[in-house]
């Protein structure tokens, strides 16, 4: 059937077209329209503003491809299941009431605390350019420009303020958090005898017959799983890269178009004496602050060398005084505007002309400089290589994707097609159904695995089609070879199956000695549990040193108002393990580790009042799901998927 469709395209085109065209005229592209109009159906409201199933489905491919970054190994099926869009709505819902509650508590931030915020932390380097602009390049690949990124910003910074005072203002007392951290802590001094099969095996010389039974009952654990040997081609922008000839003038245009990029950040180490005048001060207060900033700016000029020690003396700015007033090296974006432009207007060891700010008035003096220096092309050549390349390959992708997919489909009985058009290596692997553990890319793919053990792949050997294993990454491949799942012979396994049984047979006998043990103890509680003496440790459940969980929670759950307690531990393969618990102890602690469970505490803690919170915003923005709506919408598939 797939060899007609193949063979007769031309004909099986021309005679869809015949079941098309009349269904429009019968039913009018009105009837087709309605499929969509299911996006617009409201699945919750928030506040009165509706959330439609369209905002729903492009919240969730926004999680889905934000997910698929962070974790290219991650099976795509896990990610369009009832319960992951779900979880999308739950996030969008969320965000929505955030949203809401920073609007009515006016919780906007202003343009200069976005610019602090981005030229200071860390999470936004990659977005700036050494003199602290945006990259506006890398905005472009996240589908970005600048106002929308910052309106981003703004956004994500308000709904983090709702929740901020909530979460950062828990209190840990320490009494709760020691009755709440008692239970893991507690030590308990405890003996251990064990009864080891491995020390057993060698007594133990199953026969031919009890090998034989073991195998049959056990016949599933010695199957070989379904396996192909497959050839695979993958395109993406590295393999498309690597075939682009860069010249010499692009990459002399593009590094005098990306100068600044390669500009390092200029600095200013600058001193200042304050003398603070705010808004609130009167006007004869203000003209009194001003007149005093202006006679030390005047002892300062007769004298530069002592600013220091007029600014010990006299500045108000807590933060710098006692250094002189040292501010220390700060780019552009980290003072207030007027501070800043008097600051990069100046030349090391100049005094500035009283400069005044919200804060008051400052004499300022420039102390050095750095930065401002250019990299040449030859320190970066390598790195404007590699993009350029990239940014090629971008632009040549799609037309390569479609040559890709197309050739993979119409030659389907070889990859040798596409290896020759595409200049691509021919890659080898053995597959199961599941990708392998520590499987990365294409062979990690559940799409491309699906694609190579269809039905088509597998009888008549030909080329899956193009698959996307991940962003700008196309996959193919096609089954050499087809292993089925099979029972392995007893012949092929005998010897395995043979180890089996002595370990089962050494861990049962491991385990009759221990019981034995233990009912001879249980008679005479005074006698040791092993000559030589049995193996003593102090065990809590934060410090387990190696001891398996069974025997941790029987060493914990033994009463402590009837020590010594005497248990036996069965742990199959790993033997019998007998213990004595005799000590409990008080636990260990350091002042440095009691702040380390307070603070874990105020954060648990705090987490589940920014969740009760949350439920209180639910009821005050009158949230209303459809349940039907949203129970028919998450068993259907994301539409685009």
């Amino acid at each position: 059937m797939f060899e007609f469709f193949r063979t007769h395209s031309r004909l099986t085109l021309g005679f869809l077209l015949l079941l098309i065209i009349p269904s429009f005229i019968f039913f009018g592209i009105d009837g087709y329209s309605r499929f969509t109009e299911g996006g617009n159906a409201t699945v919750a409201t928030v506040d009165g503003q509706s959330i439609t199933r369209a905002e729903w489905d492009q919240a969730h491919q926004r999680n889905v491809e934000r997910l698929r970054q962070q974790q290219p190994t991650l099976d795509a099926k896990l990610l369009d299941t009832p319960k992951a869009r779900r979880d999308s709505l739950d996030l969008l819902i969320r965000q929505r009431l955030l949203l809401a509650a920073a609007r009515d508590q006016h919780l906007a931030p202003s343009d200069a605390r976005l610019q602090r915020l981005f030229v200071s932390d860390p999470q936004f380097a990659g977005l700036r350019n050494p003199d602290g602009s945006v990259n506006r390049e890398l905005l472009a690949t996240q589908g970005l420009n600048s106002e929308r990124f910052a309106a981003q910003l703004r956004q994500d910074l308000a709904m983090q303020q709702v929740l901020a005072g909530i979460t950062s203002s828990s209190v840990a007392p320490q009494a709760i958090v020691q009755a709440a951290v008692d239970p893991l802590l507690q030590r308990r001094e405890v003996q251990f005898q064990r009864f080891d099969p491995v020390a057993l095996r060698n007594g133990i010389n199953p026969g031919d017959a009890d090998v034989e039974a073991y195998y049959k009952a056990n016949e599933a654990s010695f199957t070989s799983p379904e396996q192909a040997s497959i050839e695979y081609v993958v395109l993406d922008l590295e393999t498309l890269g690597k075939g682009v000839a860069v010249p010499e003038e692009d990459l002399r245009r593009y590094y005098e178009e990306n100068r600044s990029r390669y500009t390092q950040a200029e600095e200013r180490r600058a001193s200042h004496i304050l003398i603070k005048a705010d808004a609130g001060m009167s006007a004869d207060a203000k003209a009194k602050a001003k007149a005093r900033a202006e006679e030390l700016l005047a002892q300062v000029r007769k004298n530069p060398a002592g600013f220091a020690e007029l600014a010990r003396k006299n500045s108000e700015d807590t933060g710098s005084s006692a250094n002189g007033g040292d501010l220390d090296f700060f780019g552009r974006g980290a003072m207030v505007k007027p501070f800043e432009d008097a600051a990069f207007a100046m030349k090391p060891g100049e005094v500035a002309n009283l400069v005044e700010t919200d804060f008051g008035f400052h004499i300022i003096k420039l102390e050095a400089t750095r930065g401002g220096e250019v990299k040449p092309l030859e320190a970066v050549r390598a790195e404007i290589d590699a993009e350029v390349r990239k940014s090629l390959a971008q632009k040549r992708y799609a037309e390569a994707a479609e040559q890709f997919t197309n050739t993979v489909y119409e030659q389907p009985d070889s990859l040798q097609p596409v290896i020759d058009k595409l200049k691509l290596p021919k890659l080898t692997a053995t597959v199961q159904r599941s990708a392998a553990a520590g499987a990365t890319g294409p062979l990690a793919s559940a799409k491309l695995l699906d694609a190579v053990f269809s039905n088509d792949a597998i009888n008549n050997k030909r080329n899956t089609d193009a698959v996307e294993v991940a962003a700008n990454q196309l996959a193919a491949a096609r089954i050499v070879t087809h292993m089925p799942k099979r029972v392995l012979p007893l012949a092929e396994v005998k010897d395995a199956a043979r180890q089996r049984v002595i370990d089962q047979q050494a861990a049962a006998l491991a385990l009759k000695q221990g019981q034995a043990r233990l009912a001879e103890l249980q008679q005479t509680p005074a006698t040791p549990l092993a000559e030589p003496p049995a193996i003593t440790a102090v065990v809590s459940r934060d410090r387990a040193q190696g001891v398996p969980r069974a025997l941790v929670d029987a060493v914990l759950g033994a009463d402590p108002a009837k020590l010594p307690v005497l248990k036996g531990v069965d742990l199959g393969a790993q033997g019998y393990v007998l213990l004595r618990v005799s000590k409990v102890l008080p636990r260990e602690s350091t002042a440095e580790d009691d702040g380390n469970w307070r603070s874990q505490y105020a954060q648990i803690w705090g987490d589940a009042e920014a969740r009760a919170y949350e439920e209180a915003l639910k009821r005050r923005y009158k949230l209303k799901i459809d349940e039907a709506a949203v129970a028919a919408a998450s068993a259907a598939p994301t539409p685009g998927r």
